[in-house]
C-alpha cells in the first residue's frame, strides 16, 4: 500500500465495475458531470444505459484500470471482489500507480484487507461502503463510510462529489465495512420496530397516517420512519449474515439481529407500503 507522504498523482479518469443497482447510478452521475467515466458489465444491457449517458465501456476490469485512477468496484460478492481485482485481466493488472480502487460492494473487512495487502506497489485500496440505499445512489447522495490511507481518500475526492452527500474516514483499511455492518443493523430493527408498532396501533383502531406523523415530532422521529415507503426491503439476508460472520469470536450479542432477521423474513411487504399509504390491507402477517 502506498503511504500518504509517497504516493504518486492519481491518473484521470474514474471507472465503475458492476453496473447494478448502486453501480448503475453512480456511473451515470460521474459521467453526466464531465468526468471521463470507463465502465464495465457482464450486462450489457446496463453498459449500453451507462454509455448512453456518456461513459465508455471497457473490455474487462483491467482495462478499467487502464482508463481510470479512480475505479469504484460494486459486485455482489466476495468472491466476485476477489476475482474483479486479482485475476489476470482484473483490475490490478491494469492499474497504474497512483491509483485508487475502492471497494464498495458490501464485503467482509478480513476481504478487503487482504486485497488491500495483495494490491501492487504504488496503488491504494480503500473500503468505501455504501449508506443510502438505491435512492441515494439514483439522487448522488450517497454517504461513503471508508477505511483506508487519509491520503488516498483525499486524492480520490474529486471523484467522489458527483455521486456522495458525505465521506466518512472511519479508521483502517475493513473499518468502512464494520461501519456499515453497525448501520444495517440499526436499520433493520428500526425497521422492524416501526413496522410492528404501526400494525399494532391499527389493529387497536387507530390511524396509521396520523400515528405516523405524530411520531415524527416525538422522540422516536428517524429517517427509516419519514421514508420507510419509498425503502426498498433487500439485502437484509446478506447483511445480517455478513454482521454474524464479523462478530464471530467477539461475543458480541446480537439477539436484536436476529429478531430483525426473523421479521423481515415474514413481513408482507407489499401489505406494508399500502398500510404507510393510508390504505387498510387487511391483517398480514408481519406481527
Amino acid at each position: 500500500m502506498t503511504h500518504t507522504s509517497a504516493r504518486p498523482p492519481v491518473p484521470p479518469g474514474v471507472g465503475v465495475i458492476g453496473l447494478g443497482a448502486m453501480g448503475a447510478p453512480i456511473a451515470r452521475h460521474l459521467a453526466t458531470s464531465g468526468i471521463p467515466t470507463t465502465v464495465t458489465d457482464l450486462d450489457e444491457v446496463a453498459v449500453d444505459a451507462a454509455t448512453a449517458h456518456g461513459a465508455v465501456a471497457a473490455a474487462d476490469p483491467a482495462a478499467v484500470a487502464v482508463a481510470a485512477g479512480v475505479v469504484i468496484v460494486v459486485v455482489a460478492t466476495d468472491t466476485q471482489l476477489r476475482d474483479v481485482l486479482t485475476r489476470p485481466r482484473g483490475v490490478f493488472a491494469g492499474a497504474r500507480p497512483g491509483t485508487v480502487v475502492l471497494l464498495s460492494s458490501s464485503a467482509l473487512p478480513d476481504t478487503c484487507r487482504e486485497l488491500a495487502a495483495a494490491a501492487p506497489e504504488g496503488i491504494d485500496v480503500l473500503d468505501a461502503a455504501l449508506t443510502g440505499g438505491v435512492r441515494s445512489a439514483e439522487a448522488g447522495r450517497l454517504t461513503l463510510l471508508v477505511g483506508g490511507d487519509p491520503g488516498a481518500l483525499d486524492a480520490a475526492r474529486p471523484a467522489l462529489r458527483p455521486w456522495t452527500a458525505a465521506v466518512h474516514l472511519l479508521g483502517d483499511v475493513g473499518a468502512g465495512q464494520v461501519g456499515k455492518t453497525v448501520n444495517n443493523l440499526v436499520h433493520w430493527a428500526q425497521i422492524s420496530a416501526v413496522a410492528q408498532a404501526l400494525e399494532l396501533g391499527r389493529r387497536l383502531g387507530g390511524d396509521v397516517q396520523k400515528l405516523r406523523m405524530a411520531m415524527q415530532d416525538s422522540p422516536t422521529d428517524s429517517r427509516t420512519l419519514r421514508e420507510m415507503d419509498q425503502m426498498r426491503f433487500t439485502w437484509f439476508e446478506k447483511d445480517i449474515a455478513n454482521a454474524e460472520k464479523m462478530a464471530a469470536g467477539t461475543g458480541a450479542d446480537l439477539s436484536m439481529a436476529r429478531t430483525a432477521l426473523a421479521f423481515m423474513r415474514t413481513f408482507d411487504i407489499d401489505a406494508a407500503l399500502r398500510l404507510l399509504a393510508g390504505e387498510d390491507p387487511g391483517l398480514y402477517s408481519a406481527l
